[in-house]
């Protein structure tokens, strides 16, 4: 059975670039309800207690019946859970450490890299997730629609930006790029690095 992860910090943390009543709908009432839709869907069946991880890149052998539900809600319920990791109050500096390294690397520098990311948020269409991912050696960024995950490609997520309108219409209405710009001041780059390293390894 899938359970709603606590948040590390409090609603208001994160303002003034996410405002507290925004985490609090997307946490309790939007992420809730994947974990709880993804726990009817599953009950009873031999996926009942398997890692989300795992039950996303098996999706080819959930059952059809359920395989929508499943894609879904436990694409919602992964993804929500990485986006509350890797945001934290007192962030958004700039990326140290061997993801910090990597990324200069693959982009040539930090700010080309955060122009890229905001260029592929900003363009991906209705409701969506921009991704840096890492995959055979490499990183790269680019968006999913609707709950879909890297991890269903068997690709590792690095850093992730929910870009559903529930996400940010509270305080920022249509502008989006200026939600996109604002989330970068909260992103926990630490975190980041802990995620990196491992799928480095």
């Amino acid at each position: 059975m899938h359970t709603l992860p606590k948040l590390q910090y409090g609603y208001n943390a994160l303002e003034p670039h996410i405002d507290e009543q925004t985490m609090k709908i997307h946490h309790t009432k939007h992420h809730q309800g994947y974990v709880d839709k993804l726990n009817v869907a599953i009950k009873g069946t031999e996926f009942e207690n398997m890692d989300v991880n795992e039950l996303l890149q098996k999706l080819d052998n959930v059952p059809e019946n359920i395989r929508a539900a499943v894609r879904n809600n436990g694409g919602g319920h992964l993804n929500h859970s990485m986006f509350w990791e890797i945001m934290g109050p007192k962030s958004g500096r700039e990326a140290t450490g061997k993801i910090g390294e990597a990324i200069k690397k693959e982009f040539g520098s930090f700010d080309k890299f955060k122009e890229i990311f905001s260029d592929v948020a900003a363009k991906a269409f209705g409701s969506a997730w921009a991704w840096l991912v890492y995959d055979k050696g490499k990183l790269s960024v680019y968006s999913t629609s609707g709950h879909d995950t890297p991890v269903m490609e068997g690709k590792a997520p690095i850093l992730v930006l929910d870009l559903w309108e529930h996400s940010f219409y509270l305080l920022y209405q249509n502008r989006k790029p200026d939600y996109i710009a604002a989330w970068w001041n909260v992103v926990n780059w630490n975190k980041v690095n802990e995620i990196f390293e491992k799928a480095w390894k």
